[in-house]
This record gives C-alpha cells, structure tokens and sequence, in this order.
C-alpha cells in the first residue's frame, strides 16, 4: 500500500507500479486507480473508491450506466467514473473525478467550498442522493404507465416508495445478544442500520434493549 500511494503521488507510470507490487497482487478484470485531490476533496475520493470496491454496489451504478441516458445528475455523473475506471486497459492510474466534484458542488453548497469535511456526511449524502434519484425515476416509470382512463393501478399506487439498490445494499439489522453467567439474565441489542428519517438526510443506527 505505501508503494501504492508513493507512486501515485509522484506520477510513476503504471507498468512500474505492477513490477514493484507483482503481478499476483492484480486480480483478474480489476483495476486499482487513484482519484486526483481538488485541493480539499479526498473526504471524498476516500469514500467514492470504497464504494467502487463494494461490488454489489458498483454492478448496480454500472448497469444504471447501460442504461438509456438520462438527464445529468450525481448518479450519472458517478456511473461516468465508475465506467472510466472499469474500461481502463491499465490495471493502476490516476482519474481525475472533476465532472462528479463539480455536479456535487452544484447540488450541494456544503460542499461548494475548500473546508474540510467528514467523509460520513458525504457518504450519508450520498446514498440519500442516489436513493432519491431511483425512487423518482421509478416514480416517473409509473406515472408514464397510467392506464387508458388516466388512473393508476392501485397497486402501483402506494404513498410509500419502493425500496431500491440502495437500501438493499445498506440497509439490515444487527442483534447483539448478552446473558449474564450468573442470574442468566438475557440483555439484548437490536441496531437499525441505515434507517432513514424524513428530518434528516442520514443513514442513522437506532439502538433497542430489551430486557425480560
């Protein structure tokens, strides 16, 4: 890993890369890129090159991309570098995520700045913002399919949205289970991972105890 990120900081090229790190290191149809620091941005390239090794997650934004092209937004601009790392022939580089940097800047004035900023917030941001993104496509897919008399099939109709990717990916819970050796009393812990609220654009964890 030093290697890695020392070479990447002085621009050596990727062939020089492979022979230091080996060959063996470089799984099949993988590829290992650095993403270019605009002046405040690795709270950001941190969080966009986990996402990227979470397959189920960069499967799901690479078929979004094979997808008919819609209009620009954070998803598209994301399935854009994703598809750039992906088709790479070198196996190690540096891509510069400037169109995904600038579209977040320009939907989120949180981010429009050179101040540090906490790659949690971003991710929660994120996913809220992907999520959103799917739910309204689909909601819009629906409203394209109204039947002849202009109503909506009841079932499709339901003032609660659909579960995406997203939430499959992210979302789950976690019991985490104590009894005492010696009354045997049985404390129980039940995390909501990924919960959303409708006051705040996170991904919260919400912890139950329960105790007989």
């Amino acid at each position: 890993l030093d290697i890695l990120c020392q070479n990447f900081r002085t621009g050596a090229n990727a062939s020089t890369l492979e022979k230091e790190i080996g060959p063996e290191q470089f799984p099949v149809n993988e590829h290992y890129f650095g993403l270019v620091n605009f002046g405040n941005t690795c709270y950001c390239n941190s969080v966009l090159q986990a996402l990227y090794f979470c397959r189920p997650f960069r499967e799901n934004v690479l078929a979004y991309k094979s997808q008919p092209r819609k209009k620009e937004n954070l998803l598209t601009c994301l399935a854009d570098l994703f598809h750039s790392i992906a088709t790479q022939k070198k196996k190690v580089g540096v891509i510069p995520p400037k169109k995904f940097i600038t579209r977040l800047r320009k939907e989120n004035e949180l981010f429009d700045n050179y101040m540090q900023q906490d790659a949690h917030e971003f991710l929660n941001y994120l996913l809220n913002t992907i999520a959103d993104i799917l739910q309204e496509e689909r909601k819009q897919e629906k409203q394209n399919g109204r039947l002849p008399n202009g109503s909506i099939d009841n079932e499709n109709n339901s003032s609660t949205p659909d579960p995406t990717w997203v939430h499959e990916i992210f979302q789950g819970t976690l019991t985490n289970e104590t009894r005492c050796l010696t009354c045997e009393t049985v404390r129980r812990k039940l995390l909501l991972l990924s919960e959303r609220t409708e006051q705040t654009l996170e991904w919260k964890i919400c912890i139950y105890v329960f105790e007989p």
